[in-house]
This record gives structure tokens, sequence and C-alpha cells, in this order.
């Protein structure tokens, strides 16, 4: 039997689910990880945020994200705090593939399949607790504000909606895979922290129409920045660069425009054609109808 629209997304998602095993892989580094950084520079915790510990992430495209909070004074460059984390990852994984990615450091281990991005971070509000908020480097240069608690409290308070129970997750989760398909040069957290503001203001969760709002909603903002819905840090950008950001927002309109033509051929009974536009916007990974 052919899958509807709804089974279609059903069975979408449950792919883009990362495996425990992934998971599992990866995670089996942080000790190590944080040994050597302990051993280089003054600590005061590791915070692990990203797509994973948020339940956001797509599977093959999910990163371990850590947040090193440190002691010392805040560099006037945050170039030199990249290289304080860069160098004593160097020192203590030699013959892995360590590189700057800002605002990270990545350290790729096992040929790549297991990674982690790390960020230098230092507490300017908050004291440590859960609702900290730190410098960081920003994607281009300087320092920005972020909040990972807060920011996942906020998601998680939309995410459980008794009228949209995990919708916001999972447009979130949908974005992403969007994005990845798609080889879109934005940011996953952007993108995660606008699905949960959409979804803050749905009743329900339909993600033929959700997804079709949000891309529109890009589109017509030419990805602006983003206040924080969370009330705790500085504005998101979409992107590390206003080329990114061209690129971004020229394929954000390629995407809105395949959503709003599967949205229509499902309003009007017509599922393959549907299947056919979301087969499109998301990069040839839509489930096929039967």
């Amino acid at each position: 039997m052919a899958l509807s629209v709804a089974e279609g997304f059903e069975t979408f998602l449950n792919r883009l689910v990362p495996l425990a095993s992934q998971r599992q892989a990866a995670a089996k580094h942080r000790a190590s990880i944080e040994t050597s950084l302990r051993n280089a520079l003054d600590v005061i915790l590791f915070r692990e945020t990203g797509s994973f510990t948020h339940g956001t992430g797509v599977r093959n495209h999910c990163d371990s994200d850590l947040l090193v909070s440190l002691r010392n004074t805040r560099p006037g460059s945050s170039d030199t705090a990249i290289n304080w984390i860069k160098d004593a990852l160097q020192k203590s994984f030699p013959y892995t593939s360590i590189k700057v990615s800002r605002p990270a450091i990545i350290a790729a281990f096992n040929n790549g399949t297991e990674t982690w991005e790390i960020i230098p971070g230092f507490i300017t509000a908050g004291g440590g607790d859960k609702y900290s908020v730190y410098d960081i480097p920003g994607a281009a240069s300087g320092w920005i504000q972020s909040a990972p608690v807060a920011h996942l409290n906020y998601v998680n308070t939309i995410n459980a909606k008794k009228t949209a129970p995990g919708g916001a997750k999972k447009l979130a989760r949908l974005m992403k895979a969007w994005k990845h398909y798609n080889n879109v040069p934005m940011s996953s957290f952007y993108l995660e922290m606008r699905a949960a503001k959409h979804m803050s203001t749905q009743d329900v969760f339909s993600p033929i129409w959700d997804v079709c709002w949000l891309l529109e909603a890009l589109v017509s903002s030419s990805l602006a920045n983003m206040n924080d819905p969370a009330n705790v840090s500085g504005r998101f950008y979409a992107c590390s660069s206003e080329s990114k950001k061209a690129e971004a927002l020229s394929k954000a309109k390629t995407g809105a425009t395949r959503a709003r033509k599967a949205l229509e051929a499902y309003q009007k009974g017509d599922n393959g054609l549907a299947f056919y536009y979301l087969d499109l916007l998301f990069g040839g990974k839509f489930p096929a109808r039967s």
C-alpha cells in the first residue's frame, strides 16, 4: 500500500534519528578530551551541547559538541582562545586531525567517523549555574554570547506543548535534514531556534504545513538575525558570512517553492506529486511512496 504524506514524514523522521551506536562511539572520547584540556588550561567545567544533547540531530550529520568554560581572563582576540584549545588537543592527539572551524575546534577521531566540536567559553553572567551566559568565538571573528542550557530549556518547553508534543524537535530535525541534504551553509542552531519559535505559535504540528511555513518565513525575512527568544543572550546569525548568506537564501527560496508545491499537491489529494516535490525538497532522501 502506498504511503500517505503523514506516513512518509513519520518514516522519514524515524530514519533521521541518529543511531545509538553512533552516539556511543562519539561519547567514548569525551574523557580523554577533558583530561587533555584540564592538563593544559584552567577549566571551570565542561558542558555538552549541540544536536545530540538537544535530540534534534540528523543521522550521519551529527557531531558531539563540548563547551569548555575557562577561568582565564578572556583574551581580546577569540583567535587566542581557539589556539589554546587547538594546541592542547594537538599535543595530546598528534595522530588525530585537529582543525579550526569557527567557533569550534574539530577533533576528528577514527578517520572522522567520531567527531567532537570543542568551543572555548568565558562566563559573563550566571556564575556557572544552569542560566550561565558565555562569550564564545564568533563565526567569523570576535565574540558572541551563548546560553546553552537556557536555550535547551526553551526548546524543551516548546517541544512539550500538550497540543503539539514533540513538534519543535521534529521540525528542527526536518529543517536540519533540508540543510544537510542540500548543502545549505546555514547555522543548525539558528534553524533549531527558528523551528522552536515557529512552533511556539502553533496549536498542532503538521510537517507538510510547518516545513513550508518556516521556509517561507526564512525567505520573507531574508534570513534576518534573530532575537533570543529566551531573552538571555545576544542575537543569532543565520550564516557566518554575507557570501554564505546569499547562497543559503537562494537555496531557501528553492526549498520554499518546492515545499509550497508539495503542500498544494497534498491539498488537492495528489499524493504522488506531493511526494515528488518532497523528495526534491530533501535532496532525494524522502521515502518513496510505495
